[in-house]
């Protein structure tokens, strides 16, 4: 098997092993790690039909994380991706009026990152001591929401690891914000920034360039890696979901062995979406990559003029996850699309930084054709989801009604009615209060969202998750707060130093 390198998407640094990116997060020089090539799939769509989702894990990752030996990676695997799903197929598709829900929302914290942060922990840690680290390594991260928890769950109280996660004061649902601040475990720790998610992430990569702390933090026996899709063990995990929704389209019968699809996703920080291109790149025949904005619609404008503009105004939606004016993995697309010029992209990314944009040349926007980018509005949201309730029984958070409307807009638009899988990256009572509201109006006069919990259940007929039920009298166990200039002095408040 081939060796596969990891090289900054900002300079032409020296390419280091998968383990050292893992462990990094993000390079020296501000960028991000890309594999310096995309690998083929090395079985056939055949013999991934007959596998588990973990076996499935194993013949994606394998191919990225070449200095892991087999019986390190099926063991990060065989950890991730077991009873803490509440669902054995791990990944289950759901068929709703020929549309296919690839639910991604079945893990610990019930949204699509636990996909990814079930495993980056056993990758961390395998990764530390492939490296002989000695250092604690301390996991920084921002989050719109999903990622937070999911980080949280993942790595609280595993030895050698500290992590850190700061969310936008007010930019959260109310059950997101109960599922972190209620989070056990003497190495957490949450902090409510008085900003929105775009600042907060700023804030954090500003923290992993300052050299000063990075040596102070090393001196207290310290080293900064993320947690976020930036980091490239958040993201392969991602593409095997994809390989999976393939492989089981087959195994049903729903499609042949070859037939397109198309991939319709929603998007804010454009990790999802990218895994999804990264499996279309290694052999899974896939058309289209639909990529779904809420009002927020910086990536819809990008696909549509070539230009990346952040200079807006920035929208609370009820898809929180979503509200987001820097893509950060979009850099990843656009250093491939740039023929791999490091120089290229870091100057598009050093103008996004001075002035909030860039524009792509148009021999990069016809390396665009893959992906068809469109919008939905808070009401058109809503609308999907009264509708698909009324008409078929099957509830949806806010996140997947973006991408169902979107959904229809592309069929409207293209005529194109390809077996479409739909990235359903929440489960509805991560975001009750819209969902409800959404279904009847009348939820809206309710003020506790749990007592909109049970009434869900009830219409939905579904099982309420335990990680929902875990929360409702939970302890708060963090009411940390900040400015967002504060954000470097309480990191160092945390580790004492």
């Amino acid at each position: 098997m081939e060796e596969i390198l990891y090289k900054s998407t900002r300079s032409n640094s020296e390419p280091i092993k998968a383990s050292e990116a893992i462990l990094k997060g993000l390079a020296d020089d501000g960028g991000l790690f890309v594999p310096e090539k995309l690998p083929k799939l090395e079985v056939s769509i055949e013999e991934l039909a007959k596998m588990t989702y973990q076996e499935v894990a194993y013949e994606v990752m394998k191919l990225f994380f070449t200095d892991f030996t087999e019986e390190e990676l099926k063991n990060c695997i065989n950890n991730a991706y077991d009873s803490k799903f509440d669902t054995e197929e791990i990944a289950p598709l759901v068929e709703v009026e020929g549309k296919y829900f690839l639910e991604l929302f079945h893990g610990k914290t019930i949204a699509f990152k636990d996909m990814a942060l079930s495993i980056l922990p056993h990758l961390m840690t395998t990764s530390a001591k492939k490296n002989n680290i000695k250092n604690e390594i301390v996991i920084l991260t921002a989050t719109s929401g999903d990622t937070g928890k999911a980080a949280l769950a993942g790595f609280a109280d595993v030895p050698g690891t500290k992590i850190i996660v700061f969310y936008p004061d007010g930019g959260v649902s109310q059950i997101q914000e109960r599922q972190m601040v209620t989070q056990k475990g003497d190495n957490t720790f949450v902090v409510a920034i008085k900003g929105n998610f775009d600042q907060a992430q700023s804030g954090v990569k500003a923290i992993f360039s300052n050299k000063e702390l990075a040596k102070l933090m090393d001196e207290n026996g310290y080293q900064f890696s993320s947690a976020n899709s930036i980091n490239i063990g958040r993201l392969v995990p991602q593409v095997a979901y994809y390989v999976f929704a393939y492989s089981r389209l087959v195994k049903e019968g729903k499609i042949a062995s070859g037939d397109l699809i198309n991939v319709d996703v929603p998007t804010g920080n454009f990790g999802n979406i990218l895994a999804a291109f990264f499996a279309k790149n290694m052999g899974v025949p896939i058309a289209k990559l639909i990529c779904a904005s809420n009002e927020n619609k910086v990536l819809y404008d990008f696909f549509r003029t070539g230009t990346y503009d952040k200079n807006r105004e920035f929208i609370l939606t009820t898809s929180p996850s979503m509200d987001i004016l820097i893509s950060s993995n979009l850099e990843r697309l656009i250093f491939k699309i740039a023929g791999s010029d490091a120089i290229k992209n870091k100057s598009m990314m050093d103008s996004l930084i001075s002035t909030g944009a860039y524009k792509i040349d148009d021999k990069m926007k016809e390396q665009l054709d893959d992906f068809y980018g469109n919008y939905a509005t808070q009401d058109e949201s809503a609308d999907v989801i009264k509708r698909t309730y009324e008409e078929t029984g099957y509830v949806m958070d806010t996140h997947t009604a973006v991408a169902a409307v979107v959904y229809e807009k592309y069929v409207k638009d293209t005529g194109d009615n390809t077996p479409t899988v739909i990235a359903s990256t929440a489960s509805p009572f991560k975001f009750t209060r819209s969902v409800m509201n959404s279904i009847d109006p009348k939820y809206g006069k309710v003020d506790d969202d749990f007592e909109l919990v049970d009434e869900l259940a009830k219409i939905g007929n579904l099982e309420i998750p335990s990680a929902i039920t875990e929360i409702r009298d939970a302890e708060i166990l963090h009411n940390n707060k900040c400015e967002v200039a504060g954000m470097e002095d309480i990191v160092k408040k945390f580790l004492n130093i």
